[in-house]
């Protein structure tokens, strides 16, 4: 892991939150100390179970992905993070507990490693960026709440549709046994579920 010069005014993390958040450039100068931009390798932890979270993570370039491990080591993936996203586990940074997860790169990437105390001075300078974050959190509340839906109550189908439409980009980037284990089923299932889809397209082809 290394340090990168890159300028933070002509990065993704600056457009962000300047986008999302209506940060402005006179605040983001006072939060420079608070933010690093980093090199990994692919396969690089930048969390592991057991560490407290110390940082947020926002994806400038590359993929990384959240999972646990079960008692037979075998992964569990809870979500992916492409560039422009930010994952963390706040759990463990709001109790101040050991995290039960794992962050790690599937590509080699360069990623904004965010101390928390960005998030609560750039609140404290700029309402608009306080009511982007408490939007955030709601956001990602309902997020979790449809993934556990999905989980419980679709079928295969179904939740690959769904990754579909939240990680359009990735199809072509996360090995096959990624997208199963992301969806709780086995790559068997999955392989049947992509036949079932492409037989589903030919079809509607042939109507057209």
């Amino acid at each position: 892991m290394a340090l990168t010069d890159i300028n933070w005014r002509e990065s993704n993390f600056y457009r962000y939150y300047k986008e999302k958040a209506e940060l402005s450039e006179e605040v983001f100068e006072q939060l420079v100390r608070y933010f690093s931009f980093r090199e990994i390798t692919h396969n690089h932890y930048l969390l592991r179970a057991g560490e407290l979270s110390q940082y947020a993570f926002f994806v400038e370039s590359g993929l990384l992905q959240s999972f646990s491990l079960d008692e037979k080591g075998g992964e569990h993936i809870l979500q992916f993070a492409p560039e422009n996203w930010i994952i963390s586990d706040r759990a463990s940074q709001y109790f101040n507990k050991p995290t039960d997860f794992y962050i790690k790169a599937i590509e080699p990437s360069v990623i904004v490693f965010i101390q928390p105390e960005f998030m609560e001075k750039a609140s404290h300078l700029s309402h608009a960026f306080a009511c982007f974050m408490e939007n955030s959190l709601q956001r990602n509340i309902y997020i979790q709440q449809q993934r556990i839906n999905s989980l419980l109550a679709m079928s295969a189908k179904e939740r690959y549709l769904l990754f579909m439409d939240m990680y359009p980009s990735l199809l072509q980037r996360v090995p096959q046994w990624m997208i199963a284990s992301y969806l709780g089923i086995t790559p068997e299932s999955l392989s049947r579920v992509r036949r079932e889809l492409l037989s589903e397209r030919r079809t509607n082809r042939g109507k057209e």
